[in-house]
């Protein structure tokens, strides 16, 4: 699943985010995360998901880099792939362990026998996922260790405004004018997206490569689909929010 960056603009005539107890560093600035993999597409997926949480990124595509990478960016957590073109991820984390005793790590393998995961986890690695995987994955699995290693707050109150219509991403609820809105998975993810996007036309693809895996093969009606859903949900009986820009994409702004 591929993740949007966030709008720069956190407050707009009609619109606010809120995102209270967010993790940064002590000195007010974004947790860093240093992503390693050889694989430039998945590394860029990756890295999109990651700063769409609002955390800094360093990248590195071998073992060398991603040591001399981590000494000199001081990453909060790491994800590591642990097939690497010249060392391995287990000796990577040896080397960055030599150095920062303490930086959680998350392991990334396309080998899924357990005494590769027991492998990884002994040397020192934190937790693991197996490709192939969900970017919401990652992003959760990182989440937790952060928390766990005492840089983020054990929950956060994580609210999204536009106009009449507020989501908490934590409960998953959604309301507008005060009434619930129910939503299937897909409806929340595709409507999280617009939200977190308020006035900005968004395309199809845009659409599909963020609500959908990245390897989606579907066409682009899936998204027309989608959105007449919301549609149906979220602007029924009231005026609309959801527009269509003919030939560009879609649109989710204030009402009125």
């Amino acid at each position: 699943m591929v993740w949007a960056p966030h709008s720069p603009d956190r407050e707009r005539e009609g619109v606010t985010m809120r995102a209270e107890g967010q993790a940064t560093r002590a000195d007010g600035s974004p947790l860093r995360v240093l992503v390693v993999d050889d694989e430039q597409a998945l590394t860029e997926l990756l890295s999109m998901a990651l700063r769409y949480e609002g955390w800094e990124l360093r990248t590195a595509a071998d073992g060398a880099s991603a040591v001399r990478t981590a000494r000199e960016f001081r990453p909060d957590a790491v994800v590591l792939d642990v097939m690497l073109p010249d060392i391995d991820g287990l000796e990577v984390l040896r080397r960055m362990r030599a150095e920062q005793a303490e930086v959680p790590v998350l392991f990334l393998t396309a080998r899924d026998a357990v005494e590769d995961r027991i492998a990884g986890l002994t040397a020192g690695g934190d937790d693991y996922v197996t490709k192939p995987f969900s970017l919401e994955e990652v992003v959760a699995r990182l989440r937790g260790l952060l928390r766990r290693a005492g840089m983020t707050a054990a929950h956060t109150d994580a609210l999204l405004v536009v106009g009449d219509l507020t989501m908490d991403e934590d409960s998953r609820e959604v309301h507008r004018g005060g009434d619930p809105v129910p939503l299937t998975a897909t409806e929340f993810e595709l409507l999280r997206y617009l939200m977190r996007n308020p006035k900005r036309v968004l395309s199809k693809a845009q659409i599909l490569d963020r609500v959908w895996n990245y390897d989606f093969g579907g066409q682009a009606n899936v998204v027309e689909l989608y959105i007449s859903y919301l549609r149906k949900k979220i602007d029924a009986g009231r005026p609309p929010m959801i527009h269509t820009m003919r030939g560009a994409g879609y649109v989710l702004k204030p009402a009125g």
